[in-house]
């Protein structure tokens, strides 16, 4: 039943009865603002206004628990490889070390944690896109060497943040920053250097120019940050050109080659020549040695037998004499044979025998030999005592 239909009784809505006319809205906002009170521990509007309502204790319990819960959001924990960085109203305040901290919760402070052991790697010249892929960006790897030659350089380098305070305030963007400063260094250092010097023998020399360049930059700068590694990648000529440099390559490879064979031959023949060459000289004093010590030999016996010469002429000149005819005939091959008697038998003399043995001359044995026999003598050998007295010796 709508509330002015009859029969209503004249109840509306806004508690006017028997009475025409709009609601009192004052007094409807007076109850709302009376309900309102009683919930948040306001004064009602009728009864004591001193005795506590029951909304003032539940609005003060809820005040306590979002206190405390608002304290301990302040609990953090840096972990070991972190450090947390303290802001008080964007103010930095202090670098926590790992373990566990509190600090006066959001809005008042506010903790960046940044990690400072991990390695970060920035690439000059490409962009690695997979394990073994990677996109070439030429506006990053042409660079200009000192003679006016272009190169084509990709080079790669490790860092990691060495003050987190630092890293976060002093530089804006300090990833971005350290690319560009190893970019610069790079450049600066290939300006600097040959072409060939940088396409061969001076790639460990450009890493460490550009990694000792690009740290002054960085600690000139206060970046916080700290270059670990410095790897040149790959270095070439531009991509119109390899084919010409990689012949000049080949040719110098071919030169290199052939200067270490050189070396190895010289290696090996010198050492040789050196060792014939002592072994020359060795002999050569060994057989001055022997010369010296056989002249000196002579000399000493040609001393001696001159001192007993002078003592014993006669005997001294016949032992001479004897001696010189004994090595004079023990080198002779002919023989000799002196038979008593005149006997006019026929030897049979192995002269073959004879000449092959060595030494002084023997003495014969005339009954080792056949004697054929003869017909003015009825005995077939001569008698023992002209066989005994037969001798050989030796004559020109």
């Amino acid at each position: 039943m709508a509330w002015n239909e009859p029969g209503n009784g004249g109840k509306d809505p806004w508690g006017n009865r028997g009475k025409d006319g709009p609601p009192d809205l004052d007094e409807v906002v007076r109850k709302m603002q009376q309900k309102l009170g009683g919930i948040f521990g306001g004064k009602g509007g009728s009864g004591d206004s001193n005795r506590p309502t029951p909304g003032s204790f539940g609005f003060g319990l809820i005040a306590l628990i979002a206190v405390i819960v608002w304290m301990l959001s302040g609990i953090y924990i840096v972990e070991a490889p972190e450090r947390g960085v303290v802001l008080r109203f964007g103010q930095y305040q202090t670098t926590t070390m790992p373990g566990p901290h509190w600090h006066l919760p959001y809005p008042i402070d506010k903790v960046e944690i940044v990690n400072v052991d991990e390695i970060r790697t920035a690439e000059i010249g490409y962009r690695s896109t997979g394990v073994a892929s990677t996109n070439s960006i030429p506006s990053e790897s042409l660079m200009l060497t000192m003679d006016e030659n272009i190169i084509d350089l990709k080079i790669a380098v490790q860092y990691r943040v060495q003050d987190a305070a630092k890293y976060l305030f002093n530089v804006r963007n300090p990833d971005i920053v350290l690319r560009q400063m190893m970019e610069s260094a790079v450049r600066e250092t290939v300006g600097r250097s040959k072409m060939d010097f940088v396409l061969t023998e001076g790639r460990s020399a450009i890493a460490n120019s550009t990694e000792q360049l690009l740290q002054s930059m960085l600690d000139a700068h206060d970046a916080g940050l700290l270059v670990t590694s410095v790897n040149m990648q790959d270095v070439q000529p531009p991509e119109q050109v390899q084919s010409a440099f990689a012949d000049v390559v080949k040719a110098r490879e071919d030169e290199v080659r052939q200067i270490n064979q050189a070396e190895a031959y010289s290696n090996d023949i010198l050492p040789r020549a050196r060792g014939q060459a002592f072994r020359i000289l060795q002999e050569a004093e060994a057989y001055k040695s022997q010369v010296v010590a056989k002249a000196e030999g002579d000399a000493s016996r040609f001393t001696q037998v001159m001192q007993e010469y002078n003592q014993a002429p006669a005997v001294t000149t016949e032992r001479l004499y004897l001696d010189a005819m004994e090595s004079v005939y023990s080198r002779s091959q002919k023989v000799m044979v002196d038979v008593e008697n005149g006997g006019s038998n026929v030897l049979y003399l192995p002269l073959d025998r004879l000449r092959g043995q060595s030494g002084n001359p023997a003495r014969l044995n005339l009954n080792e030999f056949d004697y054929p026999a003869s017909s003015g003598n009825n005995s077939s050998t001569p008698s023992s005592a002209s066989r005994d007295d037969v001798r050989s010796r030796g004559g020109r």
